[in-house]
């Protein structure tokens, strides 16, 4: 049997349970800014994160569902969509990086953390603080 073709990594997990991790591993990230697991999940877990970050950015709200559909919760969601997408506008794509550390001692597994590549900071995005203005003073006219 070949392997030729066969996109993504099985963990020896099942369909449902894999969806699980990487939905655990995301909002682990969106959390925290920077977490550490084993080198093959950190390495799909770009591949994830980065399509939920492209749907972050546009914003709209058929893209803010499918980023709380990838998420398991909401307010992980609301902070990559309002605090985090707003700051990486400035990139296409390569919005996580992905760093070798050291030998997991019970296994010997190569862990690695990943880390959003530019620093967030916690502030909330000024591009929606600017449309909220705008149409406040458009209810007061």
């Amino acid at each position: 049997m070949h392997r030729h073709g066969y996109k993504g990594r099985k963990f020896g997990r099942e369909r449902d349970q894999r969806r699980a991790l990487l939905k655990g591993l995301a909002t682990s990230l969106v959390e925290h800014g920077k977490i550490e697991t084993t080198h093959p999940k950190a390495k799909e877990l770009v591949r994830y994160i980065e399509k939920l970050i492209t749907k972050a950015k546009k914003g709209d709200l058929a893209n803010r569902r499918r980023v709380i559909a990838g998420l398991s919760t909401q307010a992980a969601a609301f902070r990559l969509v309002d605090v985090i997408a707003p700051q990486l506008t400035g990139r296409t794509s390569g919005h996580v990086r992905v760093e070798r550390t050291r030998l997991r001692i019970g296994d010997g597994a190569q862990m690695a953390t990943i880390a959003f590549v530019d620093e967030i900071s916690e502030t909330p995005a000024p591009a929606k603080a600017v449309a909220a203005k705008k149409t406040a003073a458009k209810e007061t006219k």
